[in-house]
């Protein structure tokens, strides 16, 4: 029996002879396939621009210079398999590279884990200090919940050098992904991974700060995400039937689980006015992030 023909990724467009020919070209394909954008970049020509970079072996800031680089055979051809696993495979575009950056930082990714995106890459260095005793210098214990891939931990313990990090998580295949980059970070002695569902299985320990960027879509929404996103595990994404299930478990089990003075810091995605209803007492401040988004929240060891 013939094997099927493969789809036709170009569908009639000429070949693009350079580097920015397929840029200009991924843009359309990337509109006509539809495809869900928001693991790596926001918009079709940031993406397609780092997967031709990384394709191909450039530096990730040598865009302008190389836009008008003649692609060999095997150039074109690389890139053309490599979008079409992107566009017509639906592939995520992290999961192709093996990498997700959080600022500066480099992160190992496959699917085993969630692709990092956190709006913690803002809080930790610009907002997580002020909310604690002497600007943080004293921290000595922080803890990630919910790690994946490492990437918070990891970040916490940049960010605190003096301190402690337990990065915790259910998954085991997750840590297995978050063991790499802890070693590539060079943390093996700080950071410490902890298979266990929220609390359940760390040692009893207070922490000054606890973050978590935990489940929280409804299951029902994750029942309706794009391929891209269902290529993730889907327990990275499921926080039960009104999304608050993992939130609710760290929200109890923090109260034995800070300090005095610790903090919680918890990212919900669109389930702030809903976290305002049930928490209300626990009185959470909403930080402000650069697009206005404002779903992190704190809350001081006093009010839980």
């Amino acid at each position: 029996m013939a094997k099927p023909a493969k789809a036709d990724l170009l569908a009639g467009a000429p070949r693009p002879a350079t580097l920015g020919g397929w840029l200009r070209l991924a843009e359309k394909l990337y509109a006509r396939h539809r495809v869900a954008l928001g693991q790596v970049a926001t918009n079709a020509h940031d993406e397609a621009l780092y997967l031709l970079l990384r394709t191909l072996g450039l530096p990730l800031d040598s865009q302008a210079k190389v836009l008008t680089k003649r692609l060999t055979q095997a150039e074109d051809a690389a890139v053309e398999t490599m979008f079409r696993r992107r566009l017509l495979e639906r592939v995520p575009a992290a999961y192709l590279t093996h990498e997700a950056w959080l600022g500066e930082h480099r992160f190992y990714v496959d699917e085993r884990v969630i692709i990092p995106r956190s709006y913690f890459l803002e809080i930790i260095p610009g907002q997580l200090n002020d909310w604690l005793p002497e600007h943080g210098a004293k921290v000595k214990r922080v803890a990630d919940v919910c790690t994946g891939s490492g990437c918070l931990g990891i970040l916490l313990a940049h960010h605190f050098p003096q301190a402690k990090v337990d990065a915790v998580d259910l998954s085991a295949e997750a840590l297995e992904v978050a063991a790499i980059n802890v070693r590539e970070h060079g943390l093996a002695k700080r950071v410490t991974l902890h298979q266990s569902d929220v609390f359940d299985a760390v040692p009893a320990v207070k922490y000054d700060v606890i973050l978590s960027n935990p489940p929280y879509e409804p299951s029902a929404v994750v029942d309706g995400q794009a391929p891209e996103f269902k290529a993730e595990p889907r327990m990275a994404h499921d926080g039960g039937g009104d999304g608050f299930d993992i939130i609710r478990k760290l929200l109890r089990q923090a109260k034995t689980r800070l300090t005095k003075t610790g903090i919680v810091l918890i990212e919900v995605g669109g389930l702030r006015a809903a976290m305002d209803r049930e928490f209300s007492a626990m009185e959470p401040h909403w930080l402000h992030t650069e697009d206005g988004a404002d779903c992190v929240c704190v809350i001081h060891a006093a009010r839980l």
